[in-house]
């Protein structure tokens, strides 16, 4: 085995997750490619390796280290080298060979014991001596933790996370409780903590442990949309997740509460338990909902003469819901307005940007996701925004649970009527957000469909908000005679009525091709994406979306999109690509965002590279193209919407996920030129009419199913939604009787 001693020179690659890095080795005999595992190295770091020579295909000889140590450097090159390597932040080269020259081989003695010294150097101030030996010290106790760390399988990346967050405390907490890292560390669940609990060997029924249990059980929940779980289902889960009994379990509900962590109310049909932060987003929501619903004195014979000249100004011809709509708008601070494809939303909606622009009323028009605010505003011709835009995003790492955004009580929006599509779709958490930004006094207006899916976040809004019964809503119902021509509009009211549908491909827009096989639905679905669609309906094949129900199994997600990459992105020289954990990104795919990032920048450029807009914030459900991948920074350049171009760090890839194929739920609030829907049979929880409901109204001129009819008609009659559990109603109408 072979033994070298050189310094880090330029790390060529480095995988944060199992530490697999390559990188150039400098010694006395040049330069030496060194690839193996390190828990924690960077550039300018003196190593002592051991290995045996291998010669790869492509890199040539390289040294397969099997063993490694920190040294610090010996000779007064080396020392020289570290110290102007970067390593010590603000000390270059050039420094660097004065403090050497001056300090020869006790340099780092003096570093550590008299850094004061250093000032004596010319450039070198005595505070910049201070930071110097700090940070020398500091590498050194940041390496013994990484590899304290380490030993309890706690990636680098991660491992660096924790040491930034405790410091040298870091051992104190490991050993003590190590659950306070899942509240306090971002990437750090309960499971990981778990782990690392049993590694050190704290008991499974410690107070600890159970608390931190039960506590990531609620935000469990919360990821599924609940706001709160019933005492008795917490607890059930609970034990399942800790193998603890329940009767050991409820005392420290208490605790909790206690450490305000959680609220539990006590109601008729037993004990809620909510995580504190969603309790009080609903309670403020209910308030701030209050707060708005003013009545307005107008006549009506004035409403009626106004709608008349509207209507023919504007060349519109409204029905009597509509017509009610737009009065109930005038009429009310507080508006619902909601109804099916081809029920008038979008012409209710312009009779009613006419009438306030006619009373020279200052209109805001928004949405929760990029395509349906290009929707909106192809539908208006007024200008729409994101949500977050509107509401000005404004980097904050924490998100919407600390109202990152520019708009707020203390900054409200200058609007007097606000209209906001695709409602479904918007959590409780970015509804207290646009709330809090909405001075009393404005007209807000809420449009959407009520039996489209609910918000991929917590809570139910809309669907809250017209079962509390305590705000005007007009439920529009009439398919009007041009929508009622198109199959997708007509078969999805079918569908939410629970009638019939005929599968004998006679229309233009709505077609079902009968296949068993996975392979061969899947072959199908290629076909589909790749010609027959985009030409059919007029659109790049990138527009043309695949919408599966599920993310696993044989027409998942997952499955679908590393087979539908290999046909629709095949594999090219002229492409770079850029593994990360098991996916893999190529130059022209098509990705989506998989969380919010309130802190990502972007640019919109001409082609010129000319910066013509920028901004900040992207949000779960974008979706883009990747554009670039730039090995030598490792950066991917990704572009969104409206042209908005991001550079993504490739430790940042974990937040995008291929998008050729993606779930239903990830494509609320979207409308795509055509859609085209897998379907073999899944667990009936999952597969019910809102979500057939919901993927059927995503296209815009095609929908084609391909798979199991059977599936297709079991679905229509499982009504069997999966109950979520909100409040918001009660605490409505609560907030309602506690004033009359």
């Amino acid at each position: 085995m072979e033994k070298i001693i050189g310094y880090v020179e330029h790390i060529v690659f480095r995988n944060e997750d199992n530490g697999y890095t390559v990188f150039h080795l400098h010694n006395e005999d040049g330069d030496l490619t060194c690839v193996g595992m390190f828990h924690y190295i960077s550039e300018g770091e003196f190593l002592e390796v051991s290995g045996e020579y291998t010669n790869h295909a492509v890199y040539g000889s390289q040294l397969q280290v099997q063993e490694y140590r920190v040294k610090e450097p010996e000779d007064l090159h080396s020392i020289e080298v570290y110290l102007g390597s970067g390593a010590i932040k603000g000390l270059g080269s050039a420094l660097a060979g004065r403090i050497v020259r001056k300090f020869k081989g006790d340099t780092f003695r003096i570093i550590e014991e008299e850094p004061e010294r250093l000032a004596e150097i010319k450039g070198i101030s005595e505070r910049m001596a201070r930071e110097i030996a700090v940070q020398v010290e500091e590498k050194k106790e940041m390496r013994q933790a990484m590899l304290y760390l380490q030993k309890y399988g706690i990636s680098t990346t991660l491992a660096a996370k924790i040491y930034q967050h405790y410091g040298q405390s870091i051992y104190r907490v490991i050993e003590q409780n190590p659950y306070q890292l899942a509240d306090h560390v971002e990437g750090v669940g309960f499971k990981t903590a778990d782990e690392i609990a049993a590694k050190v060997g704290i008991h499974t029924d410690s107070d600890f442990r159970i608390r931190s249990g039960i506590f990531y059980t609620l935000l469990q929940a919360v990821g599924e949309g609940h706001v709160y779980l019933p005492e008795q289902t917490l607890l059930a889960r609970t034990s399942q997740l800790l193998q603890v009994k329940i009767e050991d379990m409820e005392r420290h509900l208490m605790d909790l509460c206690m450490e305000k962590k959680i609220v539990v109310k006590e109601k008729p049909e037993g004990k809620r338990v909510y995580a504190s932060h969603f309790y009080y987003l609903e309670l403020n929501t209910a308030k701030m909902l209050y707060d708005l619903d003013i009545k307005n004195e107008v006549g009506e014979d004035y409403l009626e003469k106004r709608l008349s000249k509207i209507e023919a100004y504007a060349e519109l011809s409204l029905d009597e819901l509509q017509r009610t709509a737009v009065k109930e708008a005038v009429k009310n601070g507080l508006l619902v307005l909601t109804g099916g494809p081809g029920t008038g939303k979008t012409t209710t909606i312009n009779a009613m940007i006419h009438f306030f622009e006619s009373e020279g009323l200052n209109i805001y028009l928004a949405a929760p996701t990029g395509r349906a605010a290009k929707r909106m505003t192809e539908a208006t011709g007024c200008e729409a925004q994101t949500l977050h835009r509107l509401l000005e995003v404004n980097g904050n790492p924490e998100g919407e649970q600390t109202g990152g955004f520019g708009r707020n009580e203390e900054n409200p929006l200058e609007a007097d009527v606000i209209i906001i599509d695709e409602m479904s779709m918007v959590d409780l958490s970015l509804f207290h957000a646009l709330l809090k930004a909405v001075m009393v006094g404005t007209h807000l207006i809420l449009v959407g469909d009520v039996n489209q899916l609910p918000s991929v976040g917590p809570g139910s809004v809309l669907k809250d908000m017209i079962k509390s019964e305590c705000f005007p809503v007009v439920r529009l119902n009439k398919i009007f005679r041009q929508a009622g021509e198109s199959d997708i509009v007509v078969n999805a009211h079918k569908i939410n009525n629970g009638e019939p549908v005929e599968l004998k491909n006679k229309g233009r827009d709505f077609f079902f091709l009968k296949r068993q096989d996975a392979n061969v639905i899947i072959s199908i679905v290629i076909q589909l994406v790749k010609e027959k669609m985009p030409k059919y309906v007029d659109a790049p094949m990138h527009e043309i979306q695949v919408l599966t129900p599920m993310k696993k199994g044989l027409i998942g997600v997952e499955r679908l999109n590393v087979i539908l990459q290999e046909y629709l992105n095949p594999p090219d020289r002229k492409k770079e690509e850029k593994e990360y954990g098991n996916k893999k990104f190529r130059v022209g795919d098509k990705v989506m965002q998989i969380k919010n990032n309130y802190q990502l920048e972007w640019e919109v450029k001409t082609k010129y590279g000319l910066t013509v807009d920028k901004g900040v914030g992207i949000f779960n459900g974008d979706m883009g193209i990747v554009k670039k991948i730039d090995h030598y920074q490792e950066l991917m350049t990704v572009e969104y919407e409206e042209g908005k171009q991001v550079e993504y760090s490739f430790k940042m890839l974990e937040e995008l996920e291929l998008a050729y194929a993606i779930t239903i739920h990830k494509s609320q609030g979207s409308e795509y030129p055509a859609v085209v829907i897998p379907l073999l049979p899944g667990p009936r929880l999952l597969y019910h009419r809102n979500l057939l409901y919901t993927a059927i109204t995503r296209a815009k001129k095609c929908v084609t199913l391909v798979g199991d009819e059977h599936t297709f008609y079991e679905m229509i009659e499982n009504q069997s939604e999966q109950k979520r559990y909100t409040s918001l109603a009660e605490a409505i109408r609560e907030r309602y009787e506690s004033i009359l």
